[in-house]
Order: structure tokens, then sequence, then C-alpha cells
């Protein structure tokens, strides 16, 4: 089959890191997939929660938003401290994900708080928050490390990176955006280090099923393309 954008099925959107984002965050990358952009931010706060205090331990937490106009309808803005499910399971990968290459035994008894706001969404938006995420911990590590005294290649020693692939009309495709998303019958989404490493497989068929053939395939392309950000990842600087 054709995509819609005519892209090869293995082929990413363009993909870009913008580290001159506004704010004050340590931390700061505007990262854009295609026409889905998500501002992603690191602050160091000099306190961990209590089941860390005295421990010489830091943690890392997740926020995650998608803004009012992000979407084609206005997306409503959540109040009164809820936070919608989907939102909720997205914040917590990005926690699990950063966590996995972050050694917060280095950090000392601080909190690295990322906040993923998504500023415009057209498929892919979790994805893109993990990889733009790890660059903004990066940033905020160098940024900082002079003032704290830690050594950011000891706190992040690896990176992290994630892509989407999808099943459509039984072919596999890399990086669907909301069109192919919203008729994809297998919605597959990876995260990986940069050394190659597994951190999560989240797949599940949309009113259909797929073969373990077919989950290998998934997962090969993601790795694949996986390779391409981290590669990416690494020629930006600070």
């Amino acid at each position: 089959m054709s995509r819609h954008d005519g892209r090869k099925p293995d082929q990413l959107r363009p993909l870009t890191f913008r580290t001159d984002a506004p704010g004050w965050s340590a931390g700061k990358v505007i990262a854009q997939l295609g026409n889905t952009i998500v501002l992603c931010t690191c602050s160091i706060e000099a306190k961990v929660p209590e089941f860390l205090e005295g421990k010489g331990t830091g943690w890392l937490t997740a926020e995650y938003n998608m803004l009012p106009g992000s979407t084609m309808g206005r997306k409503a803005r959540d109040r009164s401290g809820k936070v919608d499910g989907r939102s909720v399971e997205i914040q917590r990968l990005i926690g699990r994900s950063l966590r996995s290459v972050v050694d917060l035994s280095q950090l000392g008894e601080r909190t690295l708080w990322i906040d993923c706001d998504v500023l415009q969404a057209d498929g892919g938006t979790r994805v893109t928050a993990i990889s733009g995420a790890c660059l903004a911990v990066r940033q905020a590590l160098q940024v900082t490390a002079a003032k704290f005294g830690y050594d950011p290649a000891q706190i992040l020693p690896d990176s992290v990176a994630a892509v989407s692939v999808g099943l459509l009309e039984d072919e596999c495709l890399l990086d669907l955006d909301y069109v192919e998303d919203k008729d994809a019958d297998v919605d597959l989404n990876l995260v990986m280090t940069g050394s190659g490493k597994l951190i999560e497989v989240q797949a599940g068929g949309e009113e259909a099923t797929f073969t373990p053939e077919q989950l290998q395939e998934m997962l090969i392309l993601g790795q694949r393309g996986i390779t391409q950000i981290t590669e990416m990842q690494q020629r930006i600087k600070a």
C-alpha cells in the first residue's frame, strides 16, 4: 500500500529537536515529529519524596498534558486536580522510561521533574515526548553540573528513545500519524535505550489479532526507527 504522505513503510516523519525553547527550566527541548510538537522540560528540585528522605538518592517523575489547542477540536483542560486516564498512563510511561537510564544514586537527594506539554498532536505524542524528554534531562544535568557538583555522564550513562509502529491492511508501518493510527489494526509503541536494550513494548490489536511473526516484524522495524532517533539525539548539543 502507498502511504498518504508518500513515505516508505520504514520511513520516519521529519524529526527535529530544538534546545533553544523559551522558559526558565534547566532543560528545555521542543521535539517535533512531523506535525506533532511537544515541549519537554526538566526542572531540578533540591528535595525528594518523603519515602526517599535520608537515603542519599534522587528521584525522577513526569507529567504529561495536551494543551487545549493541540487538537482539531479544543481539548478541555484537566480541572480540580483530575487528570484523564490516558494522560496518567502516558506520564507513567515517560517516568518509567527515563528512570531506566538515569542513575538516581548519583543524583543526590534531588528530584528531576519532567514536564511534557503537547503543543500540536498528529499521532505519536507519547513517543515524541519520551525522545525529547531524554534530551531535556541531559541538558538540565549539564547546565547544573557545576552548581551541584555531579558528573552528568554518570547520572545519564545511556539515552532513551521511542517510536510507534502499526499494522495497517496487513502491512507493517513505522511512525504512524493520526490518519494512519486511527485506522490501524494493531498499534505498537516501542521504547529502547540507545545501547539497544528494550525498556517497554506496548502492543495491542484494535478489534484485530496479529501473529508472532508480525510482532517480530514490528519490533525489528521499530528498532530501526529508534536507531535513527538515537543517532539524531547524539548530534544535538545542549
